[in-house]
């Protein structure tokens, strides 16, 4: 094993993943439910899967979906497929059915692995593509195989979570994965022997590449969480110790919650989004919850992780800024205001899509991520919000996720999106869609209004409120803005 110019130990991610046995042998890989794997079983198993999709007419470069929950058979097929050569296109769990066949259609993929019953629904596929049972003994049939192929073949698609229009598939290939991780393992605090529970979808970026790829770099066991329940993931954390635990804000909030404290007391590190956090949130994690480490990102599905925190950073640090960029990635900020990435990690392009992808990746190389954001006086990456959500009011720049982060300390609003709406006079002005917290927690438009006055710059404050019981959200539960206009 020898480094590669990229700086990754491999070159494929089979390669890393196949020596697991080797380098962690009977220490436990995979725990789910009652199935408990080695490093060496899971090698075995992965093998014989990938000589099920071999067998089965999976050639190289050939796409297979996987539309399935978290589980130890959606890690062992996503390897077997990698391993026979092919390419992983993960599908949202949370799409409808003709959804994802949208997505599974324009991949072209050969098959479509689903779990029956998940949810209850099952899954159907587009006519012509067959459905293969994850939870059957598909996985189990083959002879051990193993295919022939290089870093730069593309290991997998993603489809971006689609608020602006038809998701798109994001090609990224091996060694731009590999190297990217297992920097990622380093800032993140993720060691040989880590109990990880994986509450991240396997569909995201976050949950196949920093979740099940980093286990596997590190020597961590997998905990998959299918569907997200706070009591079972404290439950679980408690009976298997858990060490890792990344998440979003709302898992660190139910973590709070819980009422004997001792139960959580083998969490060591976690990792959470790059919304804007409050900053107490942070500061009650680190003095109520026994981490040591709580690290902040930002990333997006055309570049993986493209900033980090680092260890030591404050309270503040980590709450409003989503740390500096990694190792060989550039960011900066473009004259408007949108935050631009450079690097070996930007993606090798939308599949079948030219257009889109001449239009994402400027002639210098530059991927314009659509998100504005700024550094602060210490060269730490703050995310002002979505370009296209930007709204100009007299001639002066709103930002929605800002007027929606003080709207949100209203002890009446439960979720809110700011739109910018014409205005004759200023030209644009805001208006918030509010969805309240309860029946008891009535609050009017002029309340609201006279509440936002206040706290916030004239500009910012929004001229009128649209109640609603709920707010459209896509299959990743972003709101679709598209929709309130």
């Amino acid at each position: 094993m020898t480094d590669s110019p990229t700086g990754s130990a491999w070159q494929t991610i089979p390669e890393m993943v196949l020596s697991v046995g080797d380098r962690f042998g009977d220490s436990e890989a995979v725990v789910d439910g009652s199935l408990r794997l080695t490093f060496r079983q899971l090698v075995d198993r992965v093998r014989v899967a990938a000589g099920t999709f071999h067998e089965s007419g999976i050639a190289k470069g050939d796409r297979v979906a996987i539309w399935a929950p978290n589980s130890a058979e959606w890690i062992i097929a996503a390897f077997g497929v990698l391993t026979a050569g092919g390419v992983v296109v993960p599908v949202n769990t949370r799409f409808k059915a003709d959804e994802a066949a949208d997505v599974i259609t324009r991949s072209g993929a050969k098959a479509v692995l689903v779990q029956k019953g998940f949810l209850g629904q099952d899954y159907p596929a587009p006519p012509g593509v067959p459905v293969i049972d994850l939870k059957s003994d598909f996985l189990t049939s083959g002879a051990p195989y193993e295919a022939q192929i290089a870093g730069t073949d593309i290991a997998d698609i993603i489809y971006t979570s689609g608020t602006t229009g038809r998701p798109k598939g994001v090609k990224m290939n091996h060694l731009q994965t590999l190297r990217l991780y297992e920097e990622w393992c380093d800032l993140a605090d993720l060691r040989e022997g880590d109990r990880y529970l994986i509450v991240n979808p396997f569909f995201h970026t976050f949950g196949l590449k920093a979740g099940c790829i980093a286990a596997m770099i590190r020597g961590a066991t997998i905990f998959p969480v299918p569907v997200f329940d706070a009591d079972a993931v404290v439950d679980l954390v408690e009976r298997e110790r858990i060490t890792m635990l990344p998440g979003p804000p709302t898992l660190y909030h139910s973590l709070l919650q819980v009422p004997d404290k001792n139960r959580l007391a083998s969490l060591r590190a976690g990792v959470t989004g790059s919304a804007d956090i409050p900053v107490e949130l942070i500061r009650r994690v680190h003095e109520e919850l026994p981490f040591q480490t709580l690290a902040t990102g930002y990333g997006l599905t055309e570049c993986g992780t493209a900033t980090l925190s680092r260890p030591g950073d404050s309270f503040e640090d980590i709450a409003t800024t989503v740390g500096v960029p990694c190792a060989g990635i550039e960011v900066r900020i473009a004259d408007d205001g949108e935050v631009l990435v450079r690097g070996y990690s930007v993606m090798q392009g939308y599949l079948d899509d030219p257009a889109a992808t001449a239009e994402a990746i400027d002639a210098d190389g530059w991927l314009h991520t659509g998100d504005l954001g700024e550094f602060n006086d210490s060269g730490r990456l703050r995310i002002i919000g979505r370009k296209k959500d930007m709204f100009i009011v007299g001639g002066f720049n709103a930002y929605p996720a800002e007027i929606e982060d003080f709207l949100l300390e209203h002890p009446g609003v439960a979720q809110v999106a700011v739109i910018g709406v014409p205005d004759e006079r200023m030209g644009q002005v805001g208006r918030a869609f509010v969805v309240v917290k309860g029946a008891g927690d009535a609050v009017s438009e002029a309340e609201l209004i006279e509440w936002s006055r206040d706290r916030m710059a004239g500009y910012k404050v929004p001229r009128s409120v649209v109640f609603l019981d709920s707010l459209p959200l896509n299959a990743s539960g972003k709101v679709m803005k598209d929709q309130l206009r």
